[in-house]
């Protein structure tokens, strides 16, 4: 003969063990989620610009650095700009990023 006690106890324990299961496939579900954005964000991302023109500090600052695009020592104050702007950003006498030097790259003249 069953214990009736011992039974809804052990049913009892199933509730919870079940609970539990949700909670964790759920977790699971939501990591699978953010790793399947993370890498749509990835393969989405644009391809960096060619160029970048970092400017200064204030607004009216004049641009302290021109930089090739997937430099890494770019601020957030760049913005991608085409090679003819590089070109004219160097001839006008921005310093060019001493990493990846944007004039040599360029062919232009140190």
């Amino acid at each position: 003969m069953n214990d009736p006690a011992r039974l809804t106890l052990l049913r009892f324990l199933e509730r919870v063990q079940l609970r539990d299961l949700d909670r964790t496939r759920r977790w699971i579900a939501e990591e699978e989620r953010r790793g399947t954005e993370r890498q749509r964000g990835i393969a989405e991302k644009p391809d960096p610009p060619d160029w970048l023109l970092e400017q200064g500090l204030n607004k009216g600052s004049p641009p302290v650095y021109v930089h090739v695009g997937d430099c890494w020592n770019t601020g957030t104050r760049s913005k991608g700009i085409d090679q003819e702007q590089a070109r004219r950003a160097l001839a006008d006498g921005v310093t060019a990023c001493p990493h990846y030097r944007p004039d040599s790259a360029l062919r232009m003249p140190h």
